[in-house]
């Protein structure tokens, strides 16, 4: 009986998938939120100042 690749490939990957859940599964540590950086606090505030330019918008007295 021969094996269709592409089920002999569904096999190993139902395998990695089922024993990912392992007590001895390697355990991947969280990412650190990193802080914005000076380009995107930059970039932030250069575009706060064109859109308070284009608003035509009155503020209400």
């Amino acid at each position: 009986m021969d094996l269709h690749p592409l089920g002999v490939l569904a096999v190993d990957a139902t395998r990695r998938h089922v024993t990912s859940a392992l007590p001895n599964a390697p355990v991947v540590p969280p990412r650190q939120p990193r802080r914005p950086g000076r380009v995107r606090i930059g970039a932030a505030g250069t575009l706060r100042r064109i859109a308070d330019r284009l608003d035509t918008r009155r503020p209400a007295r």
